[in-house]
């Protein structure tokens, strides 16, 4: 049998965008689950902005957001009033296509996915699990069971992207560190009396939190809180236990529960993201609070950073070293993300004096004024929407122009024809610039097969950190690799010799 270029294990949404990544770029990619179909719970449902952008890259954003309920906006309630009200599209506007937080059911979400993953020839392989990890001849041997015995495959490269009992993780040898949280949660589907809620709504409580935020589109809602004081330590936990204090700190009724579980909430982090050949990516190597859904958005940012430069090496257009970034720019911003969100869901969901006094007294009275400050909002959504996401000590970030360093997500800006984010497709390097191509660069650009972008000087440039006439060249994932102002081709030549890029026909 032919080596596999790259064997993923898990297919849920990280595992399928690192195959569709992998796939639309021509890498010959095998993604196996040990489940014997798809899932058909909702699970994970907020999209973000920077997984949209991805999405767009790939052709196929318009669809999930049609798929999905923009939610456009977050409501806070106390004691079964509304005190705050946020406009989510105007917190974002201007600074992406997407500004906004979609609820997309996961398994709607997985099913989209593995449709563009079929259509590109790849079929996910259900009910084969890893049993074993040894070193191959050229990369990885790994032992499977299948419905047809066990076998063995060698791959050149290994991911998983496998969960939070990921057994590659265990195959690897690589620990998990982290805790979990003393609090026991709920969450139900449910259909509500009365037309079904478009927003984000949150109540604030001294005796806890709950939330509410639309499902799907036939109506479902989602309810999730803290267990009522006495039902925390009951091992069997049934909705109408809860009913009451839900509904009354929600303000609604409901009429018929789908789905009800309770459930701890862990933080940890994988000692290491790699380990030669093989990676972790997703749940695989992070998990983390609830709190801003950040968990599936970050480990769709784990597989298209690693698919890209797994795309690029095995196709002979840049060092193997190039590699050697995935993990200190993915475990790097796990770590930022496991301690911002800890800090941040063990005041919201603490059981002491401090935590109840913020839910019930201090953020309903501080957050209407603070979410009517321009500032306050653009960080939020920045922050929530993950497009804050940079890379400035990456090995593979150097220089910085105008205000923008290299390692930053290219600022999103209308230009004339489209927006700055329209050229971008995922498959390759590119060269972007605002105000005057000077010839000598554009020659070298077109010498080395790089694709050149240059728009018009606008004050919107400007006011985004861009600096007139600099030039940014961008990775395929949207980040800035090289930022240099003064066009000097040397300072392009010597980046590229430096990581082995062969740029050519994006492709």
């Amino acid at each position: 049998m032919p080596q596999t270029q790259v064997l993923i294990v898990g297919a849920g949404p990280t595992g399928l965008v690192l195959a569709i990544q992998l796939a639309r770029r021509g890498i010959a990619c095998r993604i196996i689950d040990r489940a014997s179909g798809p899932g058909e719970a909702s699970r994970a449902m907020a999209v973000h902005a920077r997984t949209l952008e991805f999405y767009r890259q790939f052709g196929f954003a318009e669809r999930v957001v049609a798929a999905g309920i923009p939610m456009a906006a977050l409501r806070l309630r106390e004691a079964g009033r509304e005190v705050a009200r946020l406009d989510l599209g105007a917190l974002g506007a201007g600074e992406s296509r997407y500004p906004f937080i979609l609820s997309l059911p996961q398994d709607e979400h997985e099913a989209l996915l593995g449709r563009q993953l079929v259509a590109l020839g790849v079929r996910v392989e259900w009910g084969v699990a890893l049993r074993a990890l040894a070193k191959g001849p050229d990369g990885v041997r790994a032992t499977l069971a299948t419905p047809a015995g066990e076998e063995s495959c060698d791959a050149a490269w290994l991911c998983g992207c496998d969960g939070a009992h990921s057994r590659v993780r265990q195959a690897l040898g690589l620990g998990f560190p982290g805790g979990t949280y003393a609090q026991r949660f709920y969450v139900a589907d449910v259909a509500i009396d009365g037309p079904p809620r478009p927003d984000i709504e949150a109540n604030l409580a001294a005796q806890g939190l709950a939330l509410l935020f639309p499902v799907r589109r036939t109506g479902m809602q989602r309810v999730i809180g803290i267990l009522p004081p006495g039902l925390g330590d009951r091992e069997a936990v049934e909705f109408e236990a809860i009913r009451p204090t839900a509904e009354a700190m929600l303000g609604i009724s409901v009429a018929r529960v789908n789905w009800f579980s309770t459930y701890h909430v862990h933080h940890r982090v994988a000692a290491g993201f790699r380990r030669g050949r093989a990676f972790l990516a997703g749940d695989a190597g992070h998990i983390h609070s609830p709190a801003g859904g950040q968990g599936m958005n970050t480990g769709i940012g784990d597989a298209v950073n690693l698919g890209w430069k797994l795309a690029e090496v095995l196709r002979g257009r840049a060092a193997e070293s190039l590699l050697d970034s995935y993990e200190p720019e993915r475990i790097g911003f796990a770590r930022s993300l496991v301690a911002t969100t800890d800090r941040a869901f063990t005041a919201m969901v603490g059981t002491g004096l401090g935590s109840r006094l913020l839910r019930s007294l201090v953020l309903p009275r501080l957050a209407p004024p603070l979410l009517g400050i321009g500032p306050v909002r653009r960080r939020l959504f920045r922050t929530v929407s993950q497009i804050h996401i940079a890379y400035p000590d990456s090995p593979l970030s150097e220089g910085r122009a105008g205000a923008l360093p290299a390692g930053a997500r290219l600022p999103f800006l209308e230009v004339p024809g489209g927006d700055s984010h329209a050229p971008l497709d995922g498959r390759g390097w590119r060269l972007q610039l605002h105000g005057e191509a000077a010839p000598p660069l554009v020659a070298v650009a077109a010498e080395l097969g790089l694709k050149l972008d240059a728009f018009p000087w606008s004050a919107a440039a400007g006011r985004a950190g861009l600096a007139r006439d600099a030039a940014y060249l961008l990775r395929p994932d949207g980040h800035v690799g090289l930022a240099w102002a003064g066009q000097d081709p040397a300072r392009l030549r010597a980046y590229a010799a430096r990581h082995g890029l062969r740029f050519g026909a994006a492709g």
